[in-house]
Formats: structure tokens, sequence, C-alpha cells
């Protein structure tokens, strides 16, 4: 085990309570727990601070310091801390397609974790916005998927894995996949242009996402507040000034910012 990692104090930050190990029970806790404990969210990014990739580092941040973060930051805490219990887990890269078409190809900046178990193969992610896993999915294809806040299926199409989601009637592609793994120094790059590149759009944007235990989810994309189930919008709420958003970060998310900071929401028009 790392001498960095903390099993006790992340456990207790994602309300999943020792012992732990390596099997299906452990896994799926974690996964819940952690997406529905830490939010995604770029703060730092807009703050123009440094995303660092570090054991240290990230538990500082998002354990100690209860901040959330971005899928490099989410899913590698939570690649360590599975594997300080035991599990076999692997990083792999893929392309978010989140209100993408087939037809645009993104980036390949996206960090997620499988976990090999007991001769099966599973899929864990706290770190896509509002579309995270908050259960482990089996890396099998055309399986339709129940999790505690949907429903999931992995399709293949031209030698492409894609990961999907069921919003009403339909699937919509969440990231594309081939199965290649992302060693740190992958990550590292992919962190470097997503935190620093004008054009990535966590340097563009404000996001927040949070799951809910009880089914629900809220989100933030700028200055528009949205706590949604499945694809049935319950509240949306524009925000107006600095002190609503610093409320609204605060109450929602349970992330304390720098009073006065907005952002550059209102510097100009989004």
């Amino acid at each position: 085990m790392d001498a960095d990692v903390d099993l006790n104090l992340y456990g207790e930050r994602i309300g999943v309570l020792g012992p732990f190990s390596p099997d299906l029970s452990t896994l799926q806790r974690i996964q819940f727990g952690h997406s529905t404990s830490i939010p995604f969210e770029n703060l730092d990014v807009l703050l123009g601070r440094p995303i660092l990739l570090d054991v240290a580092s990230l538990q500082s941040k998002l354990v100690d310091g209860h901040r959330g973060g971005y899928c490099f930051e989410q899913n590698g805490l939570m690649l360590e801390m599975l594997r300080a219990v035991g599990f076999d887990a692997v990083p792999l890269s893929g392309r978010v397609r989140i209100g993408v078409g087939r037809d645009f190809m993104p980036t390949r900046t996206h960090l997620f974790v499988k976990v090999r178990l007991d001769g099966e193969e599973w899929l864990v992610d706290g770190g896509v916005g509002g579309m995270s896993l908050t259960a482990p999915i089996r890396f099998v294809v055309d399986e339709e998927q129940e999790t505690p806040h949907d429903r999931r299926r992995i399709v293949r199409d031209n030698g492409v894995y894609y990961h999907q989601t069921q919003m009403g009637e339909d699937w919509v592609d969440v990231y594309e996949f081939t199965g290649e793994e992302m060693p740190l120094i992958d990550r590292e790059v992919g962190n470097w242009w997503t935190s620093t590149n004008p054009r990535s759009k966590f340097k563009q944007s404000l996001f927040c996402a949070l799951a809910r235990p009880n089914g629900e989810r809220i989100g933030l994309l700028d200055r528009t507040f949205t706590h949604r189930r499945g694809a049935e919008i319950l509240r949306k709420i524009e925000i107006d000034d600095v002190p609503t958003l610093e409320k609204v970060l605060l109450e929602e998310f349970g992330l304390d910012v720098p009073c006065g900071f907005d952002f550059g929401l209102w510097e100009s028009p989004r």
C-alpha cells in the first residue's frame, strides 16, 4: 500500500466504513459512496491553480480538503484507493461524447477504471460529471444494466466501445473507448491540456455535479443550477449574482469558494 493512501479517511469522506476487502460488495459501496459524496467540479481550473495528480495531492484536496475535481482527480484517487484495498484496477482512457455527435472527434482526455474481479471485468467511474456511475457495471456488450440512478449499457461499433445511458426513451453516448490503458504519464499530459488550454471546456465554463443518494442528481453549468431525476427536471435556478452562486456551491455541493470570485461568469456573455 502506498504510504500516502489512507483508506480510513477516504472511507469517512465517502461514508463507507471498513473493513475493506476486494469483493463486489466493497466495489459497489465505494462507487456509490464516492459519486454521492465527492462533487465533480473544475473550480481550481478557473481559479488558475495547478491540478496535481500525485496520490498525496489528490488525497489532500478531495479527502482532507473536502473538495471535488474532474476525471483525472476523481478516478485517479479511486484508482489508488481500489488498489490499496487489493483490487486489480487498471486506468483506461476514453473520449467524452456527452452532447457530441459521432461525426465529431473529441480529445482522448477521459480517465476511468476497469476492475478485474473473480473472472469478470467491471467499469467504475466517478468523474464524468452528471453522468458519473453510482454502481460498477460489467464490461460486457449489449447488456442493459440497472444502477441506483439510471440504466447503462455498453455497445460496440466499428471496433469502438460506447458507454451509454438511457435518458427517457433514448440511449445517449457518455463516452467511447477502446480498452487502451492510460498510464500516469498520459494522464499528466491530458490533465495539462485539459486544465490549461483555452480551448478546453474546463477553461471556458463552470461545472459542478453530484449524485444524491436518493437517486437524484444536481448540476451547475455556469449560471444554471439543475436538480433532476433521470431526464425529469425537478428544479432549475438561474443564478444572477456572486452571493447566490456562493450559496449554491456551499449549500448544494458543499464547496466553499473564495469570497467574491465570479469565475468570469459576469465578465462577458457565455
